[in-house]
Parts: C-alpha cells; structure tokens; sequence
C-alpha cells in the first residue's frame, strides 16, 4: 500500500476517516522511514480537520476540499498540477468515486482474517440487481506476504460476463 501511496501526486480521505482514524497518510518503507515522494493528503468533507490532527504535520502539507463535490474537487486538484489521486477514503469516498464512475482502478486487499459487523468496505453503489453490478476486469494478482492484491479496472462495456447471471 505505501508503494502505491508514493506512486501518486496526492491521497483523499473523507473527514469521517481523519476524525475515526487520525490518519498520517504518509508512504513509508519496510523499515518505516518515510519515502522520498510524499503524496499530498486531500481531504473531502465539510467537517474541518481537528487542529491536532496528524495530518496537520504532513510533510507534503494538507489540502482541504470543505465540501463534497468530486467533481469540483478533482478541477481543484487538476488546476494545482495533481494527475494521479489515491483514493485511500472509507467506505463513503470510496463509493462516491465508483458511483460517479471516476475511478480508473481499483485496488482490493484480502487478508486472511475475518471480522463482522456493520462496517463495510463500500457504500450502496446504486445497484440493486445483477443487471446493474459494477464489472471489473482483473488486471493483475499480487501475493503481498499473507495478503493478495488484486488490481482491476472499471469494465467499459456492459455485456455479461462468461459464467454470470
């Protein structure tokens, strides 16, 4: 994750992220030193950051939307030179990006652990039958220690895929 992190301009999070987690969203090494290239920390949400919150001490410095239009927030980050966003947010960012259809991949960890309860990975991404899924197409599979990476890209056509319904 914190190659990926280093590979981009900039990371969103949402501020229900900053406020629940009190992120650093720095890239750091296997040693944890931080990497050369630092993305910028973006942050939508009309929810101030807390003044003491960690990202305040980024050493990119911290860009702050104040709203939740993706739309204007993407233009605002164009206009600053930002061409490659990591949306690192929860579940309610991460699923705005895929409703709108503005994510151009998408990265899936899978750990082998197992927890339950409400918190999910994604929001309602506005379908309710099989007709309307979001297909992905499987770019590649990383085995990343016990975990697996699974990089995949947003299906630009609708037609079904072999073996679904």
């Amino acid at each position: 994750m914190h190659e990926q992190r280093a590979a981009h301009d900039a990371i969103a999070v949402g501020t229900g992220t900053v406020l629940a987690d009190d992120p650093t969203l720095t890239a750091r090494g296997d040693g944890g030193e931080l990497l050369p290239h630092q993305p910028i920390p973006v942050v939508f949400g009309t929810t101030p950051v807390p003044a003491d919150a960690r990202l305040r001490q980024h050493p990119a410095g911290l860009i702050e939307l104040g709203h939740r239009d993706l739309d204007a927030g993407l233009q605002h980050l164009a206009e600053r030179g930002i061409r490659r966003l990591y949306v690192e947010g929860g579940p309610t960012l991460a699923s705005a990006f895929l409703r709108a259809g503005l994510a151009d991949e998408v990265l899936v960890y899978l750990a082998p652990m197992l927890i339950g309860g409400p918190k999910v990975a994604l929001d309602d991404l506005g379908a309710t039958t099989m007709s309307e899924v979001r297909r992905l197409s499987i770019h590649r599979i990383e085995t990343l220690g016990d975990d697996i990476m699974i990089v995949a890209r947003p299906k630009t056509d609708t037609s079904p895929t072999p073996g679904g319904s």
